[in-house]
């Protein structure tokens, strides 16, 4: 054996190695720092080192054979020695090589797998209120969704929204279950301390592969230093990710909102109230404190754009009136003339034209603006797919609703959109795959349930799973609205089973006090009280309920006269009060506001309510010819759905209105 390590010796083996193995150790830290820069794939990295680990052995075995001398590289003189202790020797060499590169590569390989193998792909878990305080939990949460909004705008990493992180708030998941729920690759915890104007933020960054921490920070700051913690932490996280930085981003990222500390706290209370999207009073008070904010720093671009995000949202879901779709409006273009580049205030204008106007190529140009300012913003897809269904591009617009479902996972509103997608299409497969998503997430969540009782009886007439949802939700408790919204669907699905009676009483059980608050209630509530009074052939107290609807429908008009629903809910009214020209009118003005031609969305809708109209007023010809042509292109109307609601027993008869059926059936 001493012959073996002699003979190594002479032959300046241990010198070639020690060489060797400095210069593959630079080579690999070069190339680990070199090779995302240069955007190489990680099996790359991999490769070199498995080919210096192969060279290893190699060049032990030239260092062997040769030596470099001042006449150029020469073998290596041999001494006496038995043939077979020159064998052993040469074997030996090679084995000890063999085993050095594969010790190194067990020990190197998977550390270089795993230290390349994080995605650029973050989630921001709701930061740990610990101040004394409890009502400091907002400030906990405004220091988080601030952190998530410098992310977002970098176009290089994939951050996942805030409704979709908010669910694990005070629960100890196991990190790299949370991980694959949300489809990324590491999770950003913190915890949040405030005392006075002092505060302390504590930051993990975590590999959710191996549970291990990539990176930590501790500040301690004042508290209008706030936003220098959030810049510095995203700063840092895309540097620990290797996420490319534009210099556009970097500059947004640095941007201070406010210099004003009292208006920065008033604008993350408001942020927080603003999520309660179905609470009124909850926005209400949202509403305020945006506007004790802008008070407190008018050039307060970002609230200003929230606020004006704010109105829009009311004026869509709670009250369409000239006056807030002007607010909503004014507060945008303020935003944008502070801040031209602020992507938020870009969405706000979008929405302005959306919610407000109902124009749809200067909302998706707006949209398109946010988007490229905020790519990680679910809501930005989310918009653009919207305006796309509108405009017919189907394809483009399911591609984008998906896109925002990936950086949105655990919100029910955006799988709710893509379910309405599939159903338009009457991809019905894909729909209640969709919508059993966004009930996995929340089985009790009562939009969704209604959404998958309509698929099923849209598609096959089925109205086991409505039944069953009412059963469910009987023993969940509910707001006041939520029980006027669950009874007058229980009230509708009475009337597609023809029990007439029990709808009645459905219908007649809402509290007139509780609807005059909800636009269109009211006046929803007694069309289907005449509707059922009429099936049962009550004829007077038909009329006298159609007459309660008229008024209440004409009275939501005088306040906001382009709600389009409301237009084609009089037309139907008055088509059974046989106030026949009125009735036309209201549901021409029905079309106007929403014509097919510019809405392939909403405007199926409008039209299958116009096509009620004329089957109500006895014009079956023109009732078939819509429902022909709702039939033959994208819409919710399907033959099951025909065939199951008694609105269309006037054409039963009509032979045009049977070959119609034929004609699409199996199609639905």
């Amino acid at each position: 054996m001493s012959g073996f390590f002699e003979e190594v010796k002479r032959r300046k083996v241990y010198r070639v190695a020690a060489a060797y193995i400095i210069g593959a150790g630079g080579t690999i830290q070069l190339a680990s720092a070199a090779f995302p820069a240069w955007e190489l794939p990680n099996w790359t990295l991999r490769l070199v080192i498995v080919l210096l680990l192969v060279g290893f052995p190699i060049a032990l075995i030239l260092a062997w054979a040769f030596d470099v001398t001042l006449q150029g590289i020469r073998a290596t003189p041999s001494v006496a020695a038995p043939r077979t202790h020159r064998r052993r020797n040469v074997i030996m060499l090679v084995a000890t090589g063999v085993i050095v590169s594969a010790i190194a590569g067990f020990f190197l390989l998977p550390r270089i797998s795993s230290a390349h193998k994080i995605d650029k792909s973050i989630a921001v878990l709701p930061f740990e209120n610990l101040s004394d305080e409890k009502e400091n939990a907002y400030f906990a949460d405004g220091i988080q969704d601030d952190v998530l909004t410098n992310l977002s705008k970098i176009g290089d990493l994939k951050v996942i929204s805030r409704t979709s992180v908010m669910p694990y708030r005070g629960k100890a998941s196991n990190v790299r279950e949370i991980a694959k729920a949300l489809g990324v690759a590491t999770i950003l915890e913190g915890s949040v301390r405030r005392i006075g104007n002092r505060v302390r933020v504590n930051v993990q960054l975590i590999n959710a592969e191996n549970d291990e921490h990539i990176w930590a920070e501790d500040y301690d700051r004042d508290l209008i230093d706030v936003f220098a913690i959030q810049t510095d932490l995203a700063k840092k996280i895309t540097g620990e990710l290797q996420a490319k930085l534009s210099p556009a981003e970097k500059a947004q990222m640095e941007r201070k909102p406010t210099e004003n500390g009292e208006a920065y706290l008033a604008f993350v209370q408001a942020q927080n109230l603003q999520c309660a999207v179905e609470d009124f009073d909850k926005l209400k008070q949202s509403e305020q404190l945006y506007e004790r904010a802008v008070q407190l720093d008018p050039n307060f671009a970002l609230a200003l754009a929230r606020s004006s995000l704010l109105q829009s949202w009311i004026v869509h879901t709670f009250d369409r009136t000239s006056e807030r779709r002007e607010k909503a409006r004014t507060l945008a273009e303020r935003a944008l003339r502070l801040q031209p580049d602020l992507a938020e205030a870009h969405l706000a204008v979008g929405f302005s034209y959306y919610y407000g106007d109902n124009n749809y190529d200067a909302a998706l140009r707006e949209f398109e603006i946010a988007q490229r300012g905020l790519p990680n913003e679910s809501e930005a897809y989310l918009a653009i797919g919207a305006i796309q269904r509108r405009q017919g591009k189907w394809a483009e617009s399911t591609a984008n609703l998906e896109k925002a479902v990936s950086l949105n996972p655990k919100d029910i509103w955006p799988l709710q959109n893509l379910t309405f997608n599939y159903q338009m299409l009457r991809n019905y497969d894909e729909a209640n795959k969709t919508i059993d998503r966004a009930l996995a997430l929340d089985p009790n969540a009562f939009e969704p349930l209604e959404v998958k009782a309509k698929l099923a009886i849209a598609e096959k007439g089925d109205f086991s799973v409505a039944e069953k949802a009412f059963a469910a939700v009987k023993s969940i408790p509910m707001s006041d609205e939520q029980k006027l919204k669950t009874a007058s669907s229980r009230a509708d699905v009475f009337f597609l089973e023809r029990k007439y009676r029990e709808g009645l009483q459905e219908s007649e059980s809402l509290p007139d006090d509780l609807l005059a608050g909800l636009p269109g209630a009211m006046g929803g509530k007694y069309y289907l009280i005449g509707f059922a009074r009429k099936a049962l052939h009550d004829e007077p107290g038909a009329r006298a309920a159609f007459l309660k609807a008229k008024s209440a429908i004409e009275e939501q008009l005088k306040r906001s006269p382009d709600t389009v629903e409301a237009h084609i809910q009089l037309a139907k009214v008055l088509a059974y009060l046989n106030e026949k020209d009125s009735a036309l009118a209201e549901a021409q003005r029905a079309t106007e506001l929403v014509p097919e031609s510019k809405d392939a969305f909403g405007g199926p809708e409008i039209a299958g309510g116009v096509a009620e109209v004329h089957a109500i007023l006895g014009d079956n010809d023109r009732a078939i010819e819509i429902l022909d042509g709702l039939l033959s292109r994208p819409s919710a109307v399907t033959v099951q759905s025909l065939k199951v609601n008694p609105i269309w027993d006037p054409l039963r008869n009509d032979p045009r209105f049977q070959d119609l059926l034929n004609k699409y059936s199996g199609k639905a």
